[in-house]
């Protein structure tokens, strides 16, 4: 269910709450990211990439400027400016009847943006992974 999904997705982006996140997310999870080929399988890595992710841009610039939903998931737009550059961005979440994130694609704009986030995620990513979740 899309609305209930959103609305803990959107909990996680507020809370940073990662044991949210986890349980937010169904264990067959794929996330797509706008730099990595191909398409990443599974609860623990969706989790690492959107953890991640949210630590990279979720800082205090981060928002949310345009919502789309279905009846099966939600396109978010989403900016913020780090380092002089703005990032504009969209996430495309799929949903199962629970409310699980099944799917999560990232698409990020201008290339300037793209690059930037390479670098940091892939620095973010490199880091051993906290002990809970």
């Amino acid at each position: 269910m899309t609305t209930t999904g959103l609305a803990k997705w959107y909990g996680y982006m507020t809370s940073h709450d990662r044991a949210a996140l986890w349980d937010l997310l169904h264990p067959d999870a794929v996330f797509e990211s706008p730099v990595v080929h191909t398409p990443q399988r599974g609860r623990d890595i969706t989790f690492k990439y959107l953890s991640s992710a949210e630590k990279v841009l979720g800082g205090p610039g981060f928002k949310f400027v345009g919502e789309w939903t279905s009846d099966t998931g939600a396109v978010l737009e989403f900016t913020n400016e780090i380092d002089g550059i703005t990032i504009n961005g969209v996430d495309i979440i799929t949903f199962d009847a629970q409310g699980l994130i099944t799917h999560f694609k990232v698409m990020v704009r201008p290339l300037k943006a793209i690059n930037l986030l390479h670098r940091l995620m892939g620095e973010q990513l490199v880091k051993p992974e906290s002990a809970s979740r």
